[in-house]
Parts: C-alpha cells; structure tokens; sequence
C-alpha cells in the first residue's frame, strides 16, 4: 500500500494530470463600457499585440460617451463650491450646470484644436494612422485623463464642504486637472511608441548576422556589417527625433487645453462675483494661477 505521504503525493500528481489535460475555459473578455474602461486603463487596447491586430478597436461613440460623463462628474464636484458659497441658490446651481457642461466641454474643443497637428506628427512619424485613427487615439487618452479627473472628484468635493477660500480651490482643481493631464499625454505618448514599434516594417524584419547579409546582397561581409549598423543608427536616430517631436506636440496640447480653460471660465465661481457663463476676455490663464498663489500665501 505503501506509505500515507506516498498517496498523498500520488493524489495531488493526479489533480494535477487531471487540470492540465482539462484546462479551464478562457474568461470572457469585458463587455460594458466598464469592462472596456477596465481593459483601457490596464493598457489593453494600446499594448503592442492589439494594435498588431485590429488596431484601436475602440468604438469612437463609446470614447465620446465616457468623456462626456467623466467630465460632467468632476465638473459638479466643482460647481459645488457655489451651492455651499453663494448666498443666491439658484446662482449657484446655474453654476453647477454650467460647470459640469464646460469640463467636457473643454476637453473636446481642445481636441478639435490640436488634432491637426497629431495627424501631421503621427505623418512625419510613418505610424500609418489615418484621421480616424488619430481622432480615435486622441479620445483614447482624453478618456483615461478624465477618468482619473473623475476619481479625484471626492477628494475636491471634501474640499469643497471643508473650506470656503476661492483661491485655494482654483490651485487645487488646477493641480488635478495637471496630474490627469500629465497621465493622459503619458499615456497618449506610450500608445504611439507602441504604434511606432508595430508599424515599422524594419523593426518587424528579421535580424540578419554580416554573413547573410553579404550572401543577399553580394557584398564583402565587413561592408555588410557597415551597412547594417548604419541603418540601424539611422533608424535610432529617427525614433529619438520623432519623441521629441511628439514631446512637443505634448507640451502644445498642455498650452492650449490651458488657455481654452481660461476661455471658458468661471469654472468654481467667485462668490463675490455674479453669475456669468463666460467672462470677458483679459490677461491669460498662467497670470491667473499666479495671481491666485498671491491672494492665498497672503
């Protein structure tokens, strides 16, 4: 019979045989718009094997439908400074409305600004991204941005209720809407790399040694060599130059969505002023972040 830990052994080598030869079903993937908001977070519509595939199988309704509602959920965390500082009520709630209308608002017309210049850098890039393509990559990351705006929304709310200075909240809606801004381009920046990585039809060429080179073209196998660590310097070069190119259009993008927010204002509303849907145009949003740090560290 031999002993317990004998059988004991032979069982689980058993279990074992038996969940390798019937191995469990694949789990289906996510459907929903929360299922597809899971996988875009975790990289999966943006890694190098998806966009080998289909590409960004994103429907483009789909992104604009989780802008829209990201934006208009952070943006009435914002309006409730109004509800608890203005003393007329019913300003206060156009404010809300007319706050949570504005952010996704201002994530779109920023968008409209910017997209010819992707499409010109995705061109000079040779990723290959038609105009939808391009309209879609940028909604995938204007989704993700406002996605963490949207979850930092408690913590301005509970600002909110807890404090009654105006400059405070505008340094601190301005520091959220950058950290989202910084992930969403960061995120932006990695989906093109990956693109730039599928597309390039040399990176997908096999890796030859000096020797078959040379069998393939004729040439003395040290030319070969040559000619190869030359094209590859080449290529190096062009992918350096082409993220810089694209941290540029980043830096763009950070410029415009910033004064387009400074376009829209107010946003939180001061409450020693009236409702107004748009102010009157003076000075520029980065005179005013100053201006704010002034009026709170004094």
């Amino acid at each position: 019979m031999g002993h317990p830990w004998y059988r004991v052994a032979l069982t689980r080598q058993a279990k074992l045989t038996a969940m390798t030869s019937n191995p469990q079903p694949p789990l289906d993937p996510p459907t929903g718009s929360l299922g597809i908001l899971d996988r875009l977070l975790r990289g999966g519509f943006t890694d190098p094997e998806s966009l080998q595939g289909s590409g960004i199988s994103i429907p483009i309704k789909t992104l604009v439908k989780m802008a829209l509602i990201f934006g208009m959920l952070y943006g009435a965390m914002m309006g409730l400074f109004a509800l608890f500082s203005w003393e007329t009520k019913s300003d206060a709630l156009k404010q809300l409305v007319s706050t949570s209308i504005k952010v996704p608002l201002l994530y779109l017309l920023t968008l409209l600004v910017t997209f010819p210049s992707l499409y010109v850098v995705s061109a000079l890039a040779r990723t290959r991204l038609g105009a939808a393509d391009t309209g879609r990559l940028l909604l995938v990351a204007m989704a993700v941005n406002l996605a963490l705006l949207a979850s930092l929304g408690p913590i301005t709310a509970f600002f909110t209720v807890s404090t009654d200075s105006y400059p405070f909240m505008i340094l601190l809606n301005v520091l959220f809407f950058a950290i989202a801004g910084l992930v969403g381009l960061a995120f932006l920046r990695r989906a093109i790399g990956n693109l730039l990585t599928t597309n390039d039809d040399d990176a997908l060429a096999p890796v030859t040694t000096g020797e078959e080179d040379s069998q393939a073209t004729g040439e003395n196998p040290l030319d070969a060599v040559s000619h190869r660590r030359t094209r590859d310097s080449f290529q190096a070069s062009a992918a350096d130059r082409t993220k810089r190119l694209l941290g540029t259009w980043c830096l763009l993008f950070g410029v415009v969505g910033c004064q387009m927010g400074w376009i829209l204002r107010p946003f939180i509303g001061d409450p020693e002023l009236p409702f107004q849907i748009f102010r009157e145009r003076s000075s520029n949003f980065f005179s005013a972040v100053v201006d704010a740090l002034g009026k709170l560290l004094s």
